[in-house]
C-alpha cells in the first residue's frame, strides 16, 4: 500500500469530486474513485455530466433553439426556413460534456488529488480496495472514507429496458432518429424534460404517469399551470395510469396500460418508450453492509444530518443518502464534509435548496409549497404576480407562468417561492438568497429592481403578500 491518504472519496460525480476538490484545497491527501468509462478515459462528473444534467441542458437549448425558428420567430418579423441536423445536435452535446469532464480532471491535477479508475469497495473502515476494469486489484488505506456513489435507474417491473426501443434517460440523450411516438412512463423532472426535447424535434409525446398529477413534490398550482402549458404546447397526458407489461418489436413497443385504481386494461403503442419513474441509490458492491454502515429501508446510506454514518471515519454525501437527488444538493455535501474532516465549520442548509425543471418555460422552487404549510400547520400569507403583466416578459414574448411567494403571517419572513416562467432557475436565487439571511417579503419588495426586466415578477409577488402590487 502507498502512503496513507486523509481522505478517499468513492464515487466521481458532483457529490465526489467537489469532495475530493475542497479536500485538496485544504492541504489534505486525497483520491478520488470512479469506475465510469468514457472512450477508454476515466470519466469523472458522474451522471450529471455525463449523461444527466448537462448532455440534456445541451438538447433541451438546442432543440429550443430549433422550435423558435421554426414556429416563433415568424411572429416577430424573422422568417427563417430552418431544417433539423441530429447529428450535429448530437455532437454538441458530446462536446459540451468533453469539455467539463476535462475540467473536473484538471480541478483534480491542479488540486493534487490522485485520481482512481475502477471500483471502489469499502474493505474497513481504513481501507479501499479498487478493482480495475482489467480484474487487478489494489487497496489504499485513508484516515476517512466518503461515500458517493450516486444512483442509478429505478426500473419498472414488467418493463425490461434495452436502450433501443424501451430507454432510461441515458439512451433517451442519443436517439439517432427523431421517433414519430414517444411514450413517457413518469410525469417527473426527467421524463418532462426529455420528452420536450423530442416534442420540439418533431416527435408526438404522451406521458403516462401514476398519481393523478404531474411533477409531485412541485407546488399543487404551478403544477396545474405547467400542466396546461406543456399541453397547450402539444403533449399530451394519461393521469392515473400504471404500466404492466411492455411487448417489442422491430418496429415500437406495445404497452398494457391500467387505471391506478383497477380497472379495464388497454394497450398503446409507440416507437420509443422512456422510463423515468425516479431514481434509486447506488450501492451495489460498496461493502457498506459489511462494514457495518447502517442502510435505511430503501437503500439509502444514513447520516446524522451532517454527512457522518453511524461508522466513524466512514462519511457520505449526494443521491446516496437522504435529501433531494440534486446535483447542487451533493456538490453542497461534498465541500461540507470536506471542510468538516479538515476541522471546520462545513454546514448546508437543507431548507434552502432550489430545484429547476428546465423545460420552456422554467419551474423552479425553493423553501415550502403551500401544501406544505398548510400539512404543517403554519400561517402564511401568499403574493402572486403574472408574467403577462411583466414589461420585459411581454417584449420577449414570454407570456407564460407566474412568481409566486410565501411568507410568515406573523413575521413576514420568506418561506417558500414557486415559479413558472421564462429564467424561473436563476430568477428564484433571489429569493433563496433572501431566506438565506431570514428576509422577509417586505426585503424583497423594497429594495429597487432594474425595469423592465423579468425580476421585477419577483418583487411585484413580495409586493402581493401586502396586497400592493403596482404594475399591470
Amino acid at each position: 500500500m502507498a502512503d496513507v491518504y486523509d481522505v478517499v472519496v468513492i464515487g466521481g460525480g458532483p457529490g465526489g469530486y467537489n469532495a475530493a476538490i475542497r479536500a485538496g484545497q485544504l492541504g489534505l491527501k486525497t483520491a478520488c474513485i470512479e469506475k465510469r468509462d468514457a472512450k477508454g478515459a476515466v470519466a469523472f462528473g458522474g451522471t450529471c455530466l455525463n449523461v444527466g444534467c448537462i448532455p440534456s441542458k445541451a438538447l433541451l437549448h438546442a432543440s429550443q433553439r430549433f422550435e423558435d425558428a421554426r414556429d416563433h420567430y415568424a411572429a416577430i418579423g424573422i422568417n427563417a426556413a430552418v431544417e433539423l441536423n441530429l447529428p450535429v445536435m448530437q455532437t454538441h452535446r458530446e462536446k459540451t460534456v468533453d469539455g467539463l469532464v476535462k475540467g473536473v480532471s484538471f480541478l483534480f491535477k491542479k488540486n493534487k488529488v490522485d485520481p482512481y479508475f475502477g471500483t471502489g469497495r469499502i474493505v474497513s473502515p481504513t481501507e479501499v480496495e479498487v478493482t480495475g476494469a482489467d480484474g487487478t486489484k489494489q487497496t489504499l488505506a485513508t484516515k476517512n472514507i466518503i461515500i458517493a456513489t450516486g444512483s442509478d435507474v429505478t426500473p419498472l417491473p414488467g418493463v425490461t429496458i434495452d436502450e433501443k426501443r424501451i430507454v432510461s434517460s441515458t439512451g433517451a440523450l442519443t436517439l439517432a432518429e427523431v421517433p414519430k411516438k414517444l411514450i413517457v412512463i413518469g410525469a417527473g423532472v426527467i421524463g418532462l424534460e426529455l420528452g420536450s426535447v423530442w416534442r420540439r424535434l418533431g416527435a408526438e409525446v404522451q406521458v403516462i404517469e401514476f398519481l393523478d398529477r404531474i411533477t409531485p413534490g412541485v407546488d399543487g398550482e404551478v403544477a396545474k399551470e405547467f400542466q396546461k402549458v406543456l399541453t397547450r404546447q402539444g403533449m399530451s397526458f394519461k393521469l392515473g395510469h400504471k404500466v404492466t407489461k411492455a411487448e417489442t418489436s422491430d418496429t415500437g413497443v406495445t404497452l398494457t396500460v391500467e387505471p391506478a385504481a383497477g380497472g379495464a386494461a388497454e394497450t398503446v403503442s409507440a416507437d420509443v418508450v422512456l422510463v423515468c419513474i425516479g431514481r434509486r441509490p447506488y450501492i451495489e458492491g460498496l461493502g457498506a453492509n459489511e462494514a457495518g454502515v447502517k442502510v435505511d429501508g430503501r437503500g439509502r446510506v444514513e447520516t446524522d444530518g451532517h454527512g457522518r454514518t453511524n461508522v466513524p471515519g466512514i462519511w457520505v454525501v449526494g443521491d446516496v443518502t437522504t435529501g433531494p437527488m440534486l446535483a447542487h444538493k451533493a456538490e453542497d455535501e461534498g465541500c461540507a464534509v470536506a471542510e468538516l474532516i479538515a476541522g471546520k465549520a462545513g454546514h448546508v442548509n437543507y431548507d434552502i435548496i432550489p430545484s429547476v425543471v428546465y423545460t420552456h418555460p422554467e419551474v423552479a422552487s425553493v423553501g415550502k409549497t403551500e401544501e406544505e404549510l398548510k400539512a404543517a400547520g403554519v400561517a402564511y400569507k401568499s403574493g402572486k404576480f403574472p408574467f403577462t403583466a411583466n414589461a420585459r416578459a411581454r417584449t420577449i414574448a414570454e407570456k407564460d407562468g407566474f412568481v409566486k411567494i410565501l411568507a410568515d403571517a406573523r413575521t413576514d419572513r420568506v418561506l417558500g417561492c414557486h415559479i413558472i416562467g421564462p429564467e424561473a432557475g436563476t430568477l428564484v436565487m433571489e429569493v433563496a438568497v433572501a431566506m438565506e439571511f431570514g428576509g422577509s417579503s417586505e426585503d424583497i419588495a423594497r429594495t429597487c429592481h432594474p425595469h423592465p426586466t423579468l425580476t421585477e415578477a419577483v418583487r411585484q409577488a413580495a409586493m402581493g403578500v401586502e396586497n400592493r402590487i403596482m404594475q399591470m
